[in-house]
């Protein structure tokens, strides 16, 4: 899937959907061998830096994510938009596709 370029210096989600930072892949593995681009996994781990307002439900009121800025999240390997903003990665999510929270 191809990343989306953005030249914008804010991004709000909408609905129940979160922006997230994504973490940085392995550079080497366990063994001590580096890893050409070609072969690093699509990184699952990444940071909170935006939260949408919530799911809106049938009666019209909102469900409050159960999420918020600032958390360590892992998502679903190929859930989302990949977004790059400037030399930044990031995916943009439902909140359904967070799988956990991670510290």
């Amino acid at each position: 899937m191809a990343a989306v370029s953005l030249s914008v210096s804010n991004v709000k989600p909408l609905g129940d959907r979160v922006f997230v930072k994504v973490s940085a892949s392995e550079e080497m593995t366990a063994g001590g061998i580096l890893l050409p681009d070609s072969a690093k996994e699509k990184p699952q781990v990444g940071e909170i830096t935006a939260v949408g307002p919530g799911k809106l439900n049938d009666d019209g009121s909102r469900q409050k994510p159960d999420i918020s800025v600032g958390d360590k999240v892992l998502y679903s390997k190929y859930a989302g938009t990949d977004i790059k903003l400037g030399s930044d990665e990031y995916v943009l999510l439902s909140e359904k596709d967070i799988l956990a929270i991670v510290s």
